[in-house]
């Protein structure tokens, strides 16, 4: 019951979203019941089905309201008012609110439907109207604080959002931890920018990410930064085992190489380019936290161990490996390996002793 004397059946809230990955979001409520939420993909099929819905038909008019006597079989051309009417619904009604329009989020949709003999009356229909401003400056207070949790997520990734929203947001606010890090660099990339148009380009750096991030996160890791065509990630350990980190960095560095081989071997079936991955893996103390300038700041690490990764990875070609391990990330780790040697770093005073996995082939 959203008021005394207001019988409600069914409720819908339904908002855009600015998640790359939805198109809008639905909470769904039925007497007796829980609410259910719901995300709604992007995508062709996604799209088809909104346009074939009522708040869709509001939309495209530019009309604020609608109202579907289902007990007449009003609106019964939508498959989610024929649906209600077969299970008992007798009247729907659909209220559209905006939002200030500084925000990408254009507003939500408001539906009720009733189970009651002969549907809402005008006095019903009276306290809902006069209930919607309040409900629609809740849902808009949620409605940001969602986008922001999300999309600050989607860039920054989930355990960095986490501190920047808990107050870390200041130049220089961070602190040292130990970490696994992963750096993986897509093999002769930029050649392929004589070949390819950027579009494709794109597309290709996007299959690949999507790949790297999946198993970066599957493991428990987490991808800080895309540095044009490499991936910078941490696994923090944990100070009573570190080799858990490692293994699951291992894991994730393992997989991923895997899955990078099945799809360059189906891009090439189709004419398109082979696109290897070298992968880097190393163990160390960093600063994680902000570094920039005082309007402009990155959540991120740096310190000799990502150094020293990022000049371990330079590696992988002249070896022909796509798999290093530097000396502390194989001895925590404590995986059969095979030395490769000890090799100069541009920039590090002691040379590196560089590891492949037993076995390994070139």
């Amino acid at each position: 019951m959203i008021a005394d004397g207001v019988p409600i059946w069914r409720a819908s809230i339904r908002m855009p979203s600015l998640h790359p990955m939805y198109r809008g979001v639905a909470a769904n409520f039925e007497r007796g019941g829980a609410i259910i939420l719901e995300n709604a993909e992007h995508g062709s099929e996604t799209e088809r089905s909104f346009e074939k819905t009522p708040i869709f038909h509001l939309l495209s008019r530019d009309e604020k309201t609608g109202r579907w006597n289902l007990a007449k079989g009003e609106g019964l051309e939508y498959a989610e008012l024929h649906e209600f009417a077969l299970a008992g619904g007798t009247d729907h009604v659909i209220s559209i609110f905006e939002f200030p329009k500084e925000v990408a989020l254009r507003g939500l949709g408001f539906s009720l439907t009733s189970d009651a003999p002969g549907g809402f009356s005008d006095d019903q229909l009276a306290i809902i109207q006069e209930l919607l401003p309040a409900l629609g400056l809740a849902a808009y207070r949620v409605a940001v604080s969602k986008t922001a949790t999300e999309i600050l997520a989607v860039y920054t990734g989930a355990r960095t959002s986490a501190r920047i929203l808990a107050g870390e947001t200041r130049r220089g606010m961070g602190g040292s931890i130990d970490a696994a890090i992963l750096i993986a660099d897509l093999r002769n990339f930029t050649a392929l920018t004589e070949v390819f148009q950027p579009a494709e380009i794109v597309g290709f750096l996007n299959e690949h990410f999507e790949l790297i991030d999946r198993h970066v996160e599957e493991n428990s890791g987490e991808i800080l930064k895309f540095m044009g065509d490499s991936v910078l990630a941490i696994f923090p350990t944990e100070a009573e085992d570190p080799q858990k980190a490692c293994k699951a960095a291992l894991a994730s560095a393992q997989n991923l190489l895997k899955a990078n081989e099945e799809l360059s071997r189906e891009r090439t079936r189709h004419g398109g380019p082979d696109i290897g991955i070298d992968v880097v893996l190393h163990l160390g103390e960093v600063f994680y936290g902000n570094v920039g300038a005082h309007g402009r700041l990155d959540f991120t690490v740096i310190g000799r161990a990502v150094n020293e990764a990022s000049r371990l990875e330079k590696l992988c070609g002249m070896l022909e490996q796509p798999l290093l391990l530097s000396a502390s990330f194989a001895t925590t780790c404590a995986v059969p390996c095979d030395y490769l040697g000890s090799f100069e770093l541009r920039g590090v005073s002691k040379a590196a002793d560089v590891f492949r996995l037993a076995g390994a082939a070139s």
